[in-house]
């Protein structure tokens, strides 16, 4: 059970700690300081523990890399459309 509650509080934390990212390129408009190919290689190392959560059937790492990887599409996304804009 300690092992369960370990693995979801880290994986909230650190999902959580890309909303504020979100929440502030949505209300500038702009993306342009943010490194698209850190985001590219980042999503594919997140997409990957996802896979890995899902073979091994754990789901703080499924739930935590299904949300962040989410997230970080959004990121992605707003960066391509924001990146030519002030």
């Amino acid at each position: 059970m300690e092992r369960l509650i370990l693995g979801m509080t880290a994986g909230a934390l650190t999902t959580i700690s890309f909303v504020p990212q979100v929440i502030k390129i949505y209300k500038m408009k702009d993306a342009k300081e943010l490194s698209l190919a850190t985001f590219a290689i980042f999503s594919c190392g997140v997409f990957l523990w996802l896979v890995y959560g899902i073979i091994i059937r754990e789901w703080p790492v499924i739930l935590a890399n299904g949300i962040t990887f989410a997230l970080i599409c959004l990121i992605i996304a707003m960066k391509i459309k924001y990146s030519g804009t002030k």
